[in-house]
């Protein structure tokens, strides 16, 4: 079966749309895979830490643990599946293409790669941050340069192709776990309070508690499909895929629970847990060594986080560059380096714009273009599931239609909770970012229609 998503899925509704594969692209094996697909959905439990006073320890604590299983799980197994079934670069944005036709394919690959400008900004900006708070630098400008740097770092990295970032990634994370196992060790060893008291903090409107230590827990587990996008660039992708996923998952939730509820059983002082909180949490359970162990730790998550973030995203403008959406020159392919240098190049330069934002500006509207991108690829796996009911599958999601349905209902419920409970301002830029979708779709075709006119 050959593979492609530039044959529209109007065609044989049991036949599979095909295509060559990307050409002169590297490839990584299982370990690494796992490396990039956590550094990407979780790298590491950072930032999250407000969720603990706002929702309260009890209520957090619930959320970590039950929200992967509504949310997560339905959305790895769907994606998991989906890739068994398309083995192709741009994983979730040709599944999009193919199950619901080509503009709900353009707006999960536009959405997802303009949405990913604001995602690596923020992460640029986040290590700007933490490089701020420890040598508190002078100006606006210098913030905004040494943001840019990174940028330019992990463009480097990246251009030099998925095997660099893969190793490179799997070694950061060995690092970055060593002062968070000591503290989960020292945490529980140190153990005087119920991590889950109180449940809920008292006199906060239940609305605001609830809505919002759901939206960070949504945001810390969104994502399984995304590193669906390299999955030509994976060994084995049929067996690799959903085995990658399988164990990245609970990870995610272990390396989340863990530290969290050791850190409120030695210290028990949830009131005070803000974002960046474990660095603090760190030093009075271990020490000044084991918070500057902490902080080293935090800035590796946020710097694998960028790293993942641009490996995964430059393959959705490349992908949809070979589909004749975007310019032919991103669908060119280094011969060195077996990666999308202009995608990769283009994408930096959009996030360097961005940068002059703060993180929670920049991820506040991200998650629009994040939750959308994800709700198509459920509606993707359930249209996959009528359309292609024959394609062989070496891995099938458990569960009949009714199962199909849940995984489809039950995330998108959870993603309309956190969109109608977010701020109003957040709201309007998360709309337009979304209609811009529709109006990059209409211009295409329009210069589509005029060219052919021509000929």
């Amino acid at each position: 079966m050959t593979r492609s998503a530039s044959t529209t899925s109007s065609q044989n509704p049991a036949t599979l749309p095909s295509s060559p594969p990307t050409h002169n692209l590297r490839r990584i094996g299982l370990i690494p895979f796992v490396a990039v697909l956590f550094a990407y959905c979780t790298g590491g439990p950072f930032g999250v830490e407000s969720m603990i006073s706002t929702s309260g320890p009890g209520v957090a604590l619930v959320f970590l643990l039950l929200v992967p299983l509504l949310f997560s799980v339905p959305i790895a197994l769907a994606a998991a599946e989906m890739a068994t079934i398309m083995p192709v670069e741009g994983g979730f944005y040709r599944w999009s293409r193919a199950a619901l036709g080509d503009f709900w394919g353009f707006q999960a690959g536009w959405w997802n790669w303009t949405g990913s400008f604001l995602m690596s900004a923020a992460y640029g900006v986040a290590m700007a941050d933490y490089v701020d708070n420890w040598i508190p630098l002078h100006s606006r400008m210098d913030h905004w340069l040494l943001a840019f740097f990174f940028l330019l770092i992990v463009a480097g990295i990246n251009i030099l192709g998925i095997q660099v970032v893969g190793e490179l990634t799997v070694v950061l994370l060995a690092v970055m776990f060593v002062p968070l196992v000591i503290f989960v060790f020292k945490g529980y060893h140190h153990a005087q309070f119920n991590p889950f008291v109180p449940w809920f903090p008292a006199g906060r409107p239940w609305r605001e508690a609830y809505g919002v230590g759901l939206a960070i827990a949504l945001w810390s587990y969104a994502g399984y499909e995304q590193l669906s996008t390299v999955i030509e660039e994976v060994r084995e992708p049929e067996r690799n895929f959903p085995l990658g996923l399988a164990i990245a998952v609970p990870l995610a939730v272990v390396s989340y629970f863990l530290p969290f509820s050791a850190g409120l059983a030695a210290l028990g002082n949830w009131q005070k847990w803000e974002t960046g909180y474990l660095v603090t949490a760190a030093r009075l359970v271990g020490g000044e060594w084991l918070g500057t162990a902490m902080f080293v730790g935090a800035v590796i998550g946020t710097f694998v986080l960028l790293e993942s973030t641009i490996l995964s995203v430059t393959r959705v403008p490349l992908t949809m560059a070979e589909d004749g959406y975007l310019h032919s020159g991103l669908a060119k392919v280094s011969e060195k380096f077996g990666t999308p240098v202009r995608s990769i190049l283009l994408s930096t330069a959009f996030c360097a714009v961005l940068a002059v934002f703060s993180v929670p500006q920049l991820i506040a509207v991200y998650a629009w273009a994040r939750m959308a991108t994800s709700f198509l690829t459920l509606l993707s796996f359930w249209q996959m599931r009528r359309k292609f009911a024959d394609a062989p599958r070496s891995f099938r999601a458990p569960g009949g239609a009714k199962a199909a349905v849940a995984m489809v209902v039950v995330p998108t419920l959870l993603f309309a909770w956190a969109m109608i409970n977010s701020d109003p301002a957040t709201r309007l830029w998360g709309i337009l970012t979304l209609v811009s979708g529709p109006a990059a779709y209409l211009w295409i075709w329009r210069r589509r229609k005029m060219r052919a006119s021509q000929v």
